[in-house]
Formats: structure tokens, C-alpha cells, sequence
């Protein structure tokens, strides 16, 4: 089976249009958004859901004003400047709040409980070519990596329960815990980088992290004719690092054209050169 989670150093290097473009050329395939703090390939691939579970990402601080005797203690040793004093009361603050639950210890009247944070949400359902499973983590919600990885388990779980043999897995942007939980188990990565001295920074930093994974890595230049001779700096750079560069991508106004339309840009105009580089870039992968 194929696990083929795409990357990008940062946001908006066209890694969304990239997975929605590989989810939509074959019929049977698995698709995990596990971009959970700005899921968004749901807009274009438009799944039925069938299935949808809250996922407690922590615990948040509430204080029984009934009992609470406004002692302030809490306050004193809240760590995180989440209790505050507001009009002659205590009051915690639900996004500050960290859930590490030292005012609960250290509350003598027994006034602060712990309660679940539960308005993030994970789904299952159908879409045109194959199943998709998807997250919305809630604004200021902790544990990304964590629903990642509830994500990435039950797009391994699909596969393995309609015997799909290819996953397409939409990673979060940057380096940071969610990205390490998309690659985990992942066997083949694709990093998404544009011609600009940021991106081709943030390009190395991705590439590190696959390769201390182990997983085969490509990358995809997007938009490369905006600057070609940052463009050739990567690809020479790449060669250098014996990674190999599958794809240039020339800069296309129809893919923002076909995602209004709620479609992929192979789906949007099949026949186009755009479609015909990323149809190109996926046999690459998969026949490896």
C-alpha cells in the first residue's frame, strides 16, 4: 500500500491543490486531511459524511462561583496568566487556560473543576473517487498532533476495509508536531516549495525531517516560472542532496478557477499542461 503524505515548508505553496489534483486521477483512493488546524480539501472534494466524533483535545479550568471564595491563589500561581481579576471576581480565561490543572491542587475551597474540551470534531465519508477522512480542530484547541494522528489511523483503517491501495494525505504546512505525526508511518513524501528564498529555506527544514523518518522523499517546484532562477537554485540544490525534483509546475490562474468550481485542476481541464506535470508527478511516485 501506498502512503504518499504531501508537504510544504509554509502555507500557500499549493500543497491543497496538489492533494486534491492526486485525489481525484484514480477511483479507489483513501484521502487524509490531516491539515486539522485549516482543513480545507473538503471544500473541493465535497465527502458525504457518514460518520462524525468529538475529539477531547484537553481539559479547560471552570470555577463554581458558588463556592469560590475570591481568594485569589489560583491567580498567584496560574502560570500562564490565564486567571485574572474582573469586575471584584475571579475569572479564567477558556483560550489562555493550558488544562495543566495546578488551581485545581491548590484551590482551598475546592471551587475549580476540569472540564473536557470537546468542540473539535473528526469525520468519515464518501467522496467521488474514493473515502476521505477530515478534521476541524477548534480555534485555540491544543493536541493537533494528536487528532493527526486519529486522523491518519482511520485512513489506514479505510484502506485496509475497502482494500484501497493508495493514501493521499494532505499534511500540515511547516515543521512542527502535527507534520512529524502526518509523516509517522508515511512511506513516501512529497515536499511542495515555491521559487522564493523563504520557501526554499523552509523546503530544507521539511526535508530534514523526512529524512530523519527514513521516508522517500520528491520534491515539487510550484509556480516555478515566477522565478526561475530561484527555481533552478533549488533544483540544483536538490541534485546536490541526491533528492530528486519530479516536477516543475508553471503558475496556473484555472487552479483557483476549478477550486471556485469545487473541482481539481486535472478535473477542471484535463487536457491542460498543468494537469498533464501533476498526472506526470503522480505515476512518478506510484510506480515506485
Amino acid at each position: 500500500m501506498d502512503e504518499i503524505v504531501i508537504l510544504s515548508g509554509k502555507g500557500g505553496t499549493g500543497k491543497t491543490s496538489l492533494s486534491a489534483a492526486f485525489a481525484t486521477i484514480n477511483k479507489n483512493t483513501i484521502v487524509a486531511d490531516c491539515d486539522v488546524d485549516g482543513s480545507n480539501l473538503h471544500l473541493i472534494l465535497q465527502p458525504q459524511n457518514y460518520r462524525s466524533e468529538r475529539f477531547v483535545s484537553g481539559h479547560k479550568a471552570i470555577i463554581d462561583y458558588n463556592t469560590c471564595t475570591n481568594c485569589g491563589l489560583c491567580m498567584d500561581y496560574c502560570r500562564f496568566d490565564a486567571i485574572n481579576m474582573q469586575n471584584d471576581q475571579v475569572t479564567i480565561s477558556e483560550v489562555a487556560c493550558d488544562g495543566c490543572k495546578l488551581c485545581l491542587r491548590i484551590c482551598p475551597s475546592y471551587s475549580i473543576q476540569m472540564i473536557p474540551s470537546d468542540k473539535s470534531y473528526w469525520y468519515i465519508g464518501n467522496y467521488r473517487n474514493g473515502r476521505m477522512i477530515h478534521a476541524r480542530l477548534a480555534p485555540g484547541e491544543e493536541n493537533s498532533g494528536k487528532l493527526v494522528n486519529v486522523v491518519r489511523e482511520n485512513a489506514r483503517k479505510s484502506a485496509r476495509e475497502t482494500g484501497f491501495d493508495t493514501i493521499i494525505v494532505d499534511g500540515p504546512p511547516g515543521i512542527g508536531c502535527p507534520v512529524i505525526s502526518a509523516v509517522t508511518g508515511a512511506n513516501k513524501a512529497i515536499v511542495v516549495t515555491e521559487p522564493t528564498n523563504s520557501g526554499f529555506h523552509d523546503m530544507k527544514r521539511v526535508l530534514e525531517i523526512t529524512s530523519n523518518f527514513k521516508v522517500i522523499t520528491y520534491v515539487v517546484i510550484n509556480k516555478f516560472d515566477l522565478n526561475e532562477s530561484i527555481s533552478d537554485k533549488i533544483k540544483n540544490w536538490c541534485k546536490e542532496n541526491n533528492i530528486p525534483v519530479i516536477g516543475r509546475i508553471a503558475f496556473d490562474t484555472q487552479i483557483v478557477e476549478a477550486m471556485i468550481h469545487c473541482q481539481s485542476i486535472v478535473e477542471w481541464m484535463p487536457e491542460s499542461e498543468t494537469s498533464k506535470e501533476i498526472i506526470s508527478i503522480y505515476n512518478t511516485v506510484c510506480k515506485k
